[in-house]
């Protein structure tokens, strides 16, 4: 698998005065697929209660290339680009890319787990993250942190 792949579907109220989709609803994108995808892997709602841990992100951005409007066919990308050996800290970027294939916006996140009981950074990282990260596809420019 070369990414996470998702087509993505716009409401009406997605749009901000200007007709095409407003800013804050490419991170909602962006942030339902990566809870989608570590769902698919096993890193489900009930996992991450259970085992007391969750992702938390320190810096989130999207560069916005082309405008995106309400009848427009945008497919979501995603991969890993960034990662520590142990998974404990990690960059996933999003490509939202149209019908013709070309870029119209890429969001960038890092992060990394919380111990939610504790309310700091999980370490170690639990298990269940380091053997669903090992299978979630990279960057071809990917950089071990």
């Amino acid at each position: 698998m070369t990414s996470f792949c998702k087509r993505l579907s716009f409401r009406w109220s997605d749009l901000d005065p200007n007709f095409h989709v407003r800013h804050s609803v490419y991170y909602d994108f962006g942030a339902q697929h990566r809870i989608e995808i570590l769902d698919s892997l096993g890193l489900t709602m009930n996992v991450f209660q259970a085992l007391h841990f969750g992702p938390i992100i320190f810096r989130e951005e999207c560069v916005f290339r082309k405008e995106i409007k309400l009848s427009d066919i945008i497919a979501i990308h995603t991969k890993v680009s960034k990662m520590k050996p142990d998974a404990s800290r990690w960059t996933i970027v999003h490509e939202l890319r149209n019908e013709e294939d070309q870029l119209v916006a890429t969001i960038t996140v890092d992060g990394a787990w919380m111990d939610t009981k504790l309310r700091k950074l999980a370490n170690p990282t639990p298990v269940a993250v380091l053997q669903a990260l090992s299978i979630f596809p990279k960057s071809e420019d990917f950089t071990e942190l």
